[in-house]
């Protein structure tokens, strides 16, 4: 063989082996990426770590005594490594996982210690590293798991892993519930104060180191977080818990009382517009009633004659009439429909007096016969109102209102007039009216509710808020002063004065009674019908507005007759705990006007109760018992002294105090009858002995 055929082989044979070497390389990519890639991932994936986010604890949410609403707590989520490195070896696990199983049984109670001993063994044969062992644990729960066997190895050799979550409670459970709302990860916009308030309430989430092991589940490499989360700010709400507390019992029981599909009621304050209590209602079986729709803000319909306020303050303020003006009631035709009272009675009466009784005739034709000409005149005055407006609630969900105007409602026609003027063919939330009415109350100043007062971070204030002012004169004075007659009539004299009325404190308000439209079949498919009262109390001194609307109530369905209960028994209550609404309310002296009368006994107790009470009767003495003599003057305290070996004066005296004084001195005592000395066996000042019985009659 030549020199160039040898060198030629030795190039071929060269360049074989790497096409050889380059193939098996190739091949052996292609086993590890389709073959064993599956393997590798796995392993690449337990060995892949990041940072994960943890949840901030959120904020807590107030009432306006300080009374906690919503507040979070921790709970924990229990997983175990089967292999950690205390209980790595299978002697350890082995001895202690029995034990181990029988106390988690006890402590949890949802399986046999069997079943936990199946479990954890089962575990430890898959290799597990993140083994579920119990969700929702609470953390007094947490600290008892820490020392069982095998956990109380080490706090990270044990296996034991703890993830904290945050769960969100509500420590007068169902109260105000829909108002606090929620927020949570299926929900996409929070409802209520939770959701309106997430970003101030959610803090700032931490981060946490996370392993992720095969099956895509991240476990964390430490037991704590390497930048700790930041506190959520807490919400100090509007809402009083004892008046939440009454204004939902008051509501629920009517509701199930009348067997009504729904109803809401909301309490207002009158000069800072704050919402102190708010309840809303649905029938979800006969007899139960739960918080599921807020109808207070977002519950749109027919205000009825609650709205009667607004036509007869749009005529009296363009002086169209006044409050003597004469007005037919009864009966009213309009072209396609004839506008009925509810008790019709053809007769003629004043324009107050048409408002007190709340025809609908009288309101329909003064409306359109001073309107009907230009009806855009009328509706002017609605929407320099805000009527037509939304008030831009701090809580979601607000209804759009509903106020028809002739010039952009293609749906206007010749009864549209005429039925607005008595609350009809628009719609307003039961918020909306109330707050109108709530500017009656507060001198013509419309404002818009509010329900959270202030954000406070380490209970410092860092945002506080105040009621948005939508008009700050819906009228002139003169307007006013007569609305506030003609909301008073109606409690004195007319539609409520037969449940509304209190002797003791004015009320005024008006009653509304309107037919609930069914969707697209009209009025007459079903005769449903809204049952309302809205109005402000003490009337002369305002504090409080309120209204009541319940729905579909069945039998009897008048405003007054179904919500005025509810709100009559609301104001009472409330007037009767604020002693500011009742402190002008004049002194009555009625027979005897002297200090009461009080039984013989220590000075110091008497002397006590008295000044509290006020009254400032004769001590002739200051010794430590006394007897007491009426006079016309009043009531004179004179000395009793002990004395040894001498009986003292009983007479006048309860049983406690005749028993102390006779045992300090030496006697023993037979007693009858129940009440204060009358009468004692051995008379006072006489020398005794020890040891002597007395009988001493009570009375």
């Amino acid at each position: 063989m030549n020199i160039r055929a040898n060198i030629l082989l030795r190039v071929y044979l060269a360049f074989g082996l790497i096409v050889l070497f380059a193939l098996a390389v190739v091949l052996r990519l292609g086993q590890v990426q389709f073959v064993q890639g599956h393997k590798w991932r796995a392993m690449a994936d337990s060995l892949s770590t990041k940072y994960l986010p943890v949840e901030a604890t959120r904020g807590n949410i107030y009432s306006n005594d300080g009374s906690l609403l919503a507040t979070s707590v921790p709970e924990y989520e229990l997983h175990m490594d089967m292999f950690a490195g205390g209980i790595a070896d299978d002697k350890i696990f082995n001895e202690k996982v029995d034990s181990l199983a029988i106390k988690l049984a006890g402590i949890f109670q949802d399986k046999s210690a069997k079943d936990y001993s199946r479990m954890l063994r089962k575990g430890r044969a898959d290799s597990a590293r993140y083994l579920l062992i119990r969700r929702k644990v609470s953390y007094s729960d947490l600290k008892t798991v820490r020392t069982f066997p095998l956990y109380n190895v080490g706090k990270f050799s044990g296996g034991l892993i703890a993830v904290q979550q945050n769960k969100r409670i509500l420590p007068f459970q169902a109260l105000a519930a829909r108002t606090i709302g929620y927020k949570n990860a299926n929900v996409k916009n929070g409802v209520g104060l939770e959701g309106a308030y997430t970003n101030y309430i959610n803090g700032e989430t931490g981060k946490r180191l996370m392993q992720r092991i095969a099956g895509g589940v991240y476990v964390p490499v430490n037991d704590e977080e390497e930048v700790a989360p930041k506190d959520g700010a807490d919400i100090i709400s509007t809402i009083d818990v004892n008046m939440q507390d009454l204004v939902q019992n008051a509501l629920e029981k009517q509701l199930i009382a009348t067997k009504a599909d729904h109803g809401t009621a909301i309490l207002m304050e009158v000069e800072t517009g704050e919402i102190r209590a708010v309840a809303n209602f649905s029938k979800v079986e006969e007899g139960i009633y739960k918080e599921k729709f807020n109808y207070a803000i977002a519950g749109n319909q027919d205000p009825g004659s609650t709205f009667k306020l607004a036509s007869y303050m749009a005529l009296l303020e363009d002086k169209l009439v006044d409050t003597n003006t004469m007005i037919g009631t009864g009966y009213y035709q309009i072209p396609g429909k004839l506008i009925t009272d509810s008790h019709p009675v053809v007769t003629s009466v004043t324009v107050k007096r048409a408002f007190e009784e709340s025809s609908n005739a009288a309101i329909a034709k003064l409306i359109n016969m001073h309107y009907g000409a230009d009806p855009i005149k009328f509706t002017d005055h609605l929407y320099d109102w805000r009527l037509n407006e939304k008030m831009g609630l701090q809580i979601p969900g607000e209804a759009m209102p509903v106020v028809k105007n002739p010039k952009t409602n293609k749906s206007w026609g010749k009864m549209t007039l005429p039925q607005m003027a008595y609350g009809y063919e628009m719609q307003l939330t039961p918020l909306k009216m109330l707050s109108f009415y709530n500017a009656v109350a507060n001198n013509g100043k419309y404002i818009a509710p509010i329900f959270v007062k202030e954000i406070r971070r380490l209970g410092n204030p860092i945002e506080q808020f105040k009621a948005k002012v939508i008009n700050e004169k819906i009228c002139s004075d003169e307007t006013l002063s007569k609305m506030r007659k003609m909301l008073e009539g109606v409690v004195t004299e007319g539609s409520g004065k037969q449940i509304v009325y209190n002797p003791l404190y004015k009320i005024a308000g008006k009653t509304g009674t309107a037919q609930v439209a069914d969707a697209n079949k009209g009025y007459k498919a079903n005769r449903q019908y809204q049952a309302s009262f809205v109005g402000y109390f003490p009337a002369d001194k305002p504090k409080y507005s309120m209204i009541v609307v319940i729905n579909d109530p069945k039998g009897a369905y008048y405003g007054a007759l179904v919500s005025g209960p509810v709100f009559r028994e609301i104001a009472d209550r409330i007037y009767a705990s604020d002693m500011q609404m009742y402190n002008d309310v004049p002194t009555r002296l009625v027979g005897n006007t002297g200090n009461p009368p009080t039984k013989a006994g220590q000075s110091k107790a008497t002397q006590k109760v008295y000044k509290a009470f006020g009254f400032k009767p004769l001590f002739a003495s200051k010794s430590e018992y006394y007897n007491t003599i009426d006079t016309s003057a009043g009531t004179i305290f004179q000395e009793n002294s002990e004395r040894k070996g001498v009986m003292p004066n009983v007479s006048g005296m309860g049983l406690k105090d005749a028993l102390y004084l006779l045992g300090n001195a030496g006697l023993k005592t037979r007693v009858s009858g129940s009440g204060k000395v009358i009468r004692q066996s051995v008379q006072a000042g006489v020398k005794v002995s020890k040891g002597l019985l007395v009988d001493i009659q009570l009375d």
